[in-house]
C-alpha cells in the first residue's frame, strides 16, 4: 500500500509540511501542487517520491512513475521509490526500461557519485605519481600502491560514468494522448499509441519532437508528452 512519507527540508520546509498535510487530508491535487512548489526550490528524493504518490492518486500516472524514477535516479537507495515504482509499474502493466549493463551498474550509486568518483580518483593517481618526484620526495611503496589503487577505481568508474550519460536520454511517456509518428508533424501518421508511463530512448530530436526507440517500434513524439529520468 502507498503511504505518504515524512521527509523535512531545511528548503522549501513549508511547502513540504503543506502538501503532507493536504494529502493526509484527501486533498491530492492541492497536495501535487504543495510538493511541486518545494522541488522549485530544492530538488529532493523525498520530495519526488511524496508528489509521486500524489500524482498516483490523481490518476497521472505516468507523472508519478516519472517521479519515482526521478527520485531513484538522486537516491538507488530510496527504498520507497524502489517499492512504489514496482508497485505502479505492475498496476499499469509497463515494462522496466531497457538498459545496457554500463547504464545497469550506473544505478548502484547516485547518478553525481560516478563522476566525483572517477575525477578524484584519477587526480589522485596523478598527484601520488608526480607529487613526489616535483618536490624531491622519497617514493615510498604506498604511493605505487594507492596510486595503482586509484587507478583502478578510475577506469571501474568510467563504464557507469558513461551509463549515467546515456541513461539521461530516457524519457517515460506522461501524455495520454502521445503518439509515437512517421514524421515530425501533427499531420503524420500514427504508428503506435503510447501507453502511459511507457519508457523509451531519445536518438535525436527535431524542433518540438524527438525521434525515439520504444518497445512498438522507432518514431517521432513530441517533446512535451515526455519526461526525461534525469531531473532537471
Amino acid at each position: 500500500m502507498l503511504a505518504v512519507t515524512q521527509y523535512i527540508f531545511a528548503a522549501g520546509e513549508t511547502r513540504f509540511q503543506t502538501g503532507v498535510a493536504a494529502y493526509a487530508a484527501g486533498q491530492f491535487e492541492p497536495a501535487a501542487q504543495a510538493f511541486t512548489d518545494a522541488l522549485a526550490e530544492q530538488t529532493a528524493p523525498g520530495t519526488l517520491v511524496n508528489l509521486g504518490l500524489a500524482d498516483w492518486r490523481c490518476g497521472r500516472t505516468g507523472e508519478a512513475l516519472l517521479v519515482w524514477q526521478q527520485a531513484a535516479w538522486l537516491d538507488p537507495f530510496n527504498r520507497a521509490a524502489r517499492e512504489n515504482l514496482v508497485y505502479a509499474r505492475d498496476a499499469a502493466a509497463v515494462n522496466l526500461p531497457e538498459l545496457t549493463w554500463f547504464e545497469e551498474a550506473s544505478t548502484w550509486l547516485p547518478a553525481n557519485w560516478w563522476t566525483w568518483l572517477a575525477g578524484v580518483s584519477l587526480w589522485l593517481a596523478v598527484a601520488l605519481v608526480t607529487v613526489p618526484g616535483f618536490l624531491r620526495w622519497r617514493k615510498a611503496g604506498w604511493h605505487q600502491t594507492v596510486a595503482a589503487l586509484a587507478l583502478g577505481v578510475f577506469l571501474a568508474s568510467l563504464a557507469p560514468a558513461a551509463g549515467i550519460f546515456t541513461r539521461s536520454k530516457i524519457a517515460i511517456v506522461t501524455d495520454k494522448n502521445a503518439a509515437l509518428r512517421l514524421t515530425p508533424t501533427q499531420a503524420a501518421e500514427v504508428i503506435a499509441a503510447l501507453p502511459l508511463g511507457e519508457p523509451l530512448r531519445e536518438l535525436r530530436s527535431r524542433g518540438n519532437y524527438l525521434f525515439v526507440r520504444t518497445q512498438n517500434g522507432s518514431g517521432w513524439v513530441e517533446r512535451k508528452q515526455v519526461g526525461f529520468l534525469c531531473p532537471k
